[in-house]
């Protein structure tokens, strides 16, 4: 552990600016990088090639909106990892092909849903699309990140056109979701506005050969509560965890606190769509990465192998606080309250990776950073979601153990967090690290 204490009131103001810096997963990942770069890590391209160098000191890659970043431990060959995992994604709403549409005199964007949304959360905001486009420079592409300002608003039905809304409101995906964007005698082309106001470059429209753009929240995140001990904020599932792990990686960096196994942020995209892509969990990228490194320490495949069997991933993924008006959606005995600290995340039927000896772990991690945990299980009669953890668990073989920081509001547009807790995860990741 660093001796310098990490303060609740600086950690979530760097939290704030970190979410509004990443609208979406490629900026995550961006962001990311940029912080890493500043701090005295090395950046790796992954199709040019790794040296030995890569079995020392502090690197990272970036794989579209996913990122890996390590500190390489002293233990040579056979020494394995502490893999802190998260993902870099979360709900929106993806621009559609042909996604420029005239309605009734309002120029509207074609979308679909991405994940879980809170749907109605969505209703009745300012939104701005952010993303990458893929621009064609003679035979080239290059990729582009831009986010525009406030451009967009789902508007909800007036009261008086439905008198039941109260009673049950229920969204069409296809109908009652199309953004508006403008109000127009002519039909708007919502590409050539991104490319013109997303970003500083000077992009031509018509070389703009394909795009991956989302819609987030322009809200800016704050704290508020009587002692303003609560965080809200869009993208907390999971940049919470992003966040978190990325803070305990350059707290330990900037120590210079040697390490007999090497520690490692692995931070994937699409978790919100089960994760099969090639920067996703379920994809080769840790893996491509793993492999890499073992080659530059010069293991030989038992020596991988080992390592891997020595290894434990902390998969961090953003729970449940107990809600104080749906008390009967939570277990009986375990409900976890708000700045009590992070939570130890439990399924009988493996939703979660944490068996005992990863319990076991997970406590001493805490005890270590010196900060109270909580546990986690469902109501059997909710089903709970799942995260990463069984993902690498099933891929890699690695002990898993799945964490959390607790939220109210999951997948809202908008969520919700306790000050304090945010500051407990990063330290027990930081614990975790150091055992």
């Amino acid at each position: 552990m660093t001796n310098q204490a990490l303060d609740p009131r600086e950690n979530i103001e760097d939290l704030a600016r970190f979410v509004e810096a990443s609208p979406t997963s490629y900026h995550a990942a961006h962001s990311v990088a940029e912080r890493l770069a500043a701090t005295g890590f090395t950046e790796l391209k992954e199709d040019e090639p790794w040296g030995s160098e890569v079995a020392d000191g502090k690197h990272f890659v970036v794989r579209d909106g996913a990122v890996i970043a390590w500190i390489s431990g002293s233990g040579g060959a056979g020494s394995g990892y502490r893999v802190l995992g998260a993902h870099t994604d979360s709900p929106s709403f993806k621009v559609k092909p042909k996604s420029s549409l005239k309605n009734f005199g309002w120029n509207q964007v074609g979308v679909e849903v991405y994940g879980g949304a809170l749907l109605n959360s969505w209703l009745d905001r300012e939104l701005r699309l952010a993303g990458r486009l893929t621009v064609r420079l003679g035979s080239q592409l290059r990729d582009v990140l831009v986010s525009t300002g406030p451009l967009a608003r789902i508007p909800q039905l007036a009261i008086h056109l439905d008198r039941s809304a109260n009673d049950g409101l229920k969204l069409d995906r296809q109908n009652n979701l199309y953004p508006v964007w403008g109000a127009s005698t002519v039909e708007a082309d919502v590409l050539g506005y991104v490319a013109e106001h997303g970003t500083a470059e000077q992009i031509n429209a018509a070389d703009i050969v394909g795009y991956d753009l989302l819609f987030a929240d322009t809200q800016p995140p704050r704290t508020f509560g009587a002692q303003e001990e609560f965080f809200a904020s869009g993208r907390l599932d999971n940049l919470s965890s992003v966040h978190a792990g990325m803070t305990a990686l350059q707290r330990l960096a900037a120590s210079g606190q040697q390490l007999e196994q090497t520690v490692m942020l692995a931070a994937f995209d699409h978790e919100e769509l089960g994760s099969q892509s090639r920067s996703g969990a379920c994809g080769p990228f840790l893996e491509d990465v793993l492999v890499r490194i073992s080659t530059a320490r010069g293991e030989s495949a038992e020596e991988y192998r080992r390592s891997l069997a020595s290894s434990v991933c902390l998969s961090s993924d953003a729970g449940h606080l107990v809600h104080p008006n749906y008390a009967g959606h939570h277990d009986v005995a375990n409900r976890p309250e708000a700045g009590a600290g992070p939570l130890l995340k439990i399924n009988a039927n493996q939703r979660y990776a944490t068996d005992s000896v990863g319990a076991g772990i997970f406590a001493l991690a805490c005890d270590r950073a010196g900060v109270p945990y909580q546990e986690f299980v469902s109501n059997n009669n909710v089903p709970c979601g799942s995260t990463i953890g069984p993902l690498t668990a099933t891929r890699l073989g690695m002990r898993t153990i799945d964490v959390g920081v607790g939220l109210l509001s999951m997948h809202s547009v908008r969520e919700m967090c306790h000050v304090d807790d945010m500051a407990y995860l990063a330290r027990a990741i930081e614990g975790f690290f150091t055992l």
